[in-house]
């Protein structure tokens, strides 16, 4: 609903601008007829000779044209001096535009008289036909010259066919047609409605591990075999990943939000009604899939709103929103297992209800963001007013058909996975932090419900602990976006514009020594005559740093890939998804067999050996880019 009502927003926006760029080419004596009789539709021979005698017979256009070809001001009628300055200037812009096009340009001056002009005969009719052929030439290309965002350019036999192809792009910095121009409430809006569908997902994923005791009973399985239904779900996440993606690079955001939350929907609702443990496993696997859509898209769709600089502040919402989810599923899952009113099966029905209010605002509210598909929405408007199928958007120039880009778009990330570096050294970074993750997260009902004895909705209220720590990471947003723009005022000194992706590292360079701390500090403090505050502020400590490690990874990724954010996100998704998911069924015997203090001791060095990955990424990260093919310079 709410890209259809875009869609016809973009339309007026650019009926506005042909109108406005339309006075500047009659200013310049162009002709701007309908589609049926432009110079600028696709047959160019179409302009027919009264184009000829309107436009480039010169004494007629000196006579009656004397308008300022910057503004479309019309002249004083008897300024000749004006009037000869603007028909040099409109003859200089004859002759571009014939270059342009392949032509040569020759001026038609008025036909001499007397001897002299017995004396041109046949020449002089001949260079006449020559320069009309030249001169209707060019006036095919007088729109895209002359309104404002156009590149003309040469086909090659390479994109599929030959001849001049008008590029459709924004006008400028400042087009209300970018995103990155949108209002602050619109652009806002937006990035929570993505952050809105990172934490159902989430929440999903965590929200029947604390009913887990239930659910396994009813199936007549084990706790181990039962906790497959969280493990496979994030498992999920990561073969989706490798889809949502690429898809949203060739077809736009918002037809990949709304169909994989539909299907992601239907599966949930068919795990809610699994008549056994295979058909919930399966159920939860493949709402998974469709669930990682956020996981993948959403990187990039902030990049979309947000430029470099906005994203310092802009991203921790959506990151905030994406660790929440998993925090508050335990949370909700923890009063509805150990009720005796409801069944398990409503932290499905929850989760349902919730995604479908979401879906409902995302269709209603959340506009389309990806750059390519909205020139592409403006290149068919243009064509549409002019008749001139010459506009094209930048995915459009070439002749592929829709089924190979989307290979190619799927083909990416396992290219990326295998090829780049970067990719390759971030993703193992973040499936180690991921399984110290979900490990820790396993481990809270052997710390607060067999040591401190918590109901299983108590112990689901303890994760608001690592929430806490969540939020408290957002303190450090004020102060780099600050360190921020004083770097980026030094870059644009230097001739630079962006920030390098190694800027992203602060957070990171802050929060990772936190992880290790805590788990040392829950894993030795969790007895019983010891007070169950030290774990839950130990859990604060956790948050902060997992969430400042996950900003940091993820905005690298974002500055270093651009255009090709979400497919190089797929790729890191895939390889900690499936790590953690493993870690699901692994975390359990762990506990039980080590115990808690041995169990947190081991992730607790094990994260420690990462500490100093952020502060190399700092000081190499340069020498890692320019290793990876696709990543920027």
């Amino acid at each position: 609903m709410q890209s259809l009502l875009q869609y016809r927003r973009f339309g007026k926006y650019v009926a506005r601008q042909y109108e406005r760029d339309k006075s500047k080419a009659e200013a310049l004596g162009q002709p701007y007829n309908s589609a049926a009789s432009s110079p600028y539709s696709s047959n160019e021979n179409a302009a027919g000779p009264a184009i000829e005698s309107e436009a480039f017979h010169a004494q007629d256009h000196a006579n009656t044209d004397t308008r300022d070809p910057e503004k479309g001001e019309q002249a004083a009628s008897g300024d000749a001096t004006t009037q000869a300055q603007d028909h040099t200037q409109t003859e200089d812009l004859e002759k571009q535009l014939a270059e342009k096009d392949g032509g040569s340009f020759q001026p038609i001056h008025a036909a001499p008289s007397g001897r002299e002009g017995s004396m041109a005969g046949e020449e002089s009719e001949h260079m006449s036909r020559a320069s009309t052929v030249a001169t209707r030439k060019s006036l095919g290309t007088a729109l895209g010259t002359t309104l404002t965002g156009i590149d003309v350019r040469d086909r090659s036999t390479n994109d599929g066919c030959q001849g001049k192809v008008f590029v459709v792009g924004y006008e400028g910095d400042k087009d209300i047609m970018d995103p990155h121009n949108w209002s602050f409430t619109t652009r806002i809006g937006a990035t929570v409605n993505i952050a809105s569908i990172g934490w159902i997902v989430g929440f999903a994923s965590s929200v029947d591990s604390a009913a887990l005791t239930q659910a396994s009973r009813d199936f007549g399985v084990s706790e181990i075999a039962e906790s497959l239904a969280t493990g496979l779900f994030l498992i999920g996440f990561g073969v989706g990943a490798l889809f949502a993606g690429p898809v949203s690079e060739t077809i736009g955001r918002n037809p990949v939000y709304i169909t994989t939350l539909s299907l992601y929907m239907i599966f949930i609702m068919a795990s809610a009604l699994a008549p056994n443990i295979g058909a919930q496993l399966t159920f939860r696997f493949i709402a998974g899939c469709f669930a990682a859509t956020p996981l993948t898209c959403a990187g990039g769709s902030i990049s979309d709103l947000w430029n470099p600089l906005e994203r310092v502040y802009a991203f921790p919402v959506f990151a905030n929103a994406a660790f929440m989810g998993p925090i508050f599923g335990p949370v909700v899952g923890g009063f509805i297992g150990q009720s005796s009113l409801v069944s398990w099966r409503w932290t499905e029905w929850i989760t349902l209800i919730i995604s479908g209010l979401i879906l409902f605002n995302v269709v209603l509210f959340q506009p389309e963001t990806y750059a390519p598909i909205l020139l592409k929405w403006k290149a068919s408007r243009l064509r549409q007013m002019t008749g001139d199928d010459r506009y094209k958007a930048e995915v459009e120039i070439r002749d592929v058909t829709f089924v190979k880009r989307l290979g190619r778009a799927l083909y990416r990330p396992f290219l990326l996975t295998f090829s780049e570096p970067i990719i390759i050294l971030i993703a193992l970074y973040l499936t180690v932090i991921y399984i110290i993750l979900f490990t820790f997260l396993n481990g809270y009902t052997f710390v607060f419900t067999e040591t401190y004895g918590f109901s299983e909705g108590i112990t689901g209220l303890s994760f608001i602990g690592i929430g806490i720590g969540l939020c408290l990471a957002s303190i450090l947003v004020p102060m780099i976006y600050i360190w921020a723009k004083r770097d980026l005022a030094k870059i644009k000194e230097q001739g630079g514009d962006r920030l390098p992706p190694e800027f992203r590292l602060w957070f990171a360079m802050f929060g990772a020594p936190a992880i290790p701390i805590s788990m040392l500090w829950m894993g030795w403090t969790a007895y019983p005559d010891i007070s169950y505050w030290s774990p839950l502020c130990a859990s604060v400590l956790f948050g902060y740093g997992i969430l400042c490690v996950f900003i940091s990874s993820y905005q690298y990724i974002i500055d270093a890939y651009e255009a090709y954010a979400a497919s190089a996100l797929a790729s890191v998704t895939l390889i900690r998804y499936v790590a953690a998911g493993g870690m699901i069924e692994i975390s359990i015997p762990f506990y039980k067999n080590l115990g808690v203090h041995w169990t947190l001791t081991i992730l607790g060095c094990l994260s420690a050996l990462l500490v100093p990955v952020p502060y190399l990424f700092c000081i190499y990260g340069v020498k890692i880019r320019k290793w990876s093919k696709y990543a920027v310079a």
